[in-house]
């Protein structure tokens, strides 16, 4: 399988590293594309650098190399995700504005009636934001924003970021196991052992 991976500089680099060591358990073949602020944004957040994704990769590329394969419509792979995604590159791929390689991928991505996954980081969002992600849902986009579950009692930050990133290998069309599935009620038993919450926000005794 060939995928390409794009992050922007919106916070939630640690999405894009979950998501770049699963894929790579998998073997597939990542094409890569970082921005400028995603860079910086990595350091901030997690404390890697670009080198440190690049070994997640199988091939990666500057955001203003549109001589880059993955700015051609023939160069052929199984889908795009976009994690996290910056409303700034949200609007450039809704309104057609290709000013760097993840948009102009993101383009091509739609226009060739591929997958193309955006998990856009921003709150509250505006009428304008809204827009823009009901323009892309129209033409196909998944938007997936990290909305965090509870229901599987998550017990820390990883079970939070393994969630989401378990979800966007779903619509890969790959398997996972950084999560459990829901399966109906008391059935979902994922994390015994895991303290339960009161409305109040006191820890629940058992």
């Amino acid at each position: 399988m060939k995928l390409v991976v794009a992050v922007t500089g919106a916070t939630g680099a640690i999405y894009a590293v979950r998501l770049l060591e699963a894929l790579k358990t998998k073997e597939v073949e990542v094409h890569l594309v970082l921005s400028h602020w995603a860079r910086e944004t990595m350091r901030l957040e997690t404390g890697l650098d670009e080198e440190n994704l690049r070994q997640l990769a199988a091939h990666y590329y500057p955001e203003n190399d549109l001589t880059a394969p993955l700015a051609s419509g023939s160069f052929q792979h199984q889908g795009m995700v976009i994690v996290p995604c910056s409303m700034k590159t949200l609007a450039g791929i809704a309104h057609g504005y290709a000013a760097n390689l993840i948009i102009r991928a993101a383009d091509v991505t739609l226009k060739e009636g591929r997958k193309l996954i955006l998990v856009p980081r921003e709150t509250p969002l505006h009428a304008i934001h809204l827009e823009n992600m009901l323009t892309l849902a129209r033409l196909g986009a998944v938007i997936m924003p990290p909305m965090p579950a509870f229901y599987y009692h998550p017990r820390n930050i990883d079970d939070l970021v393994n969630h989401l990133v378990g979800r966007i290998l779903d619509q890969l069309g790959l398997e996972f196991e950084l999560a459990t599935r829901w399966c109906g009620g008391e059935k979902t038993n994922l994390n015994a052992g895991v303290p339960k919450f009161g409305a109040n926000g006191r820890q629940v005794r058992r």
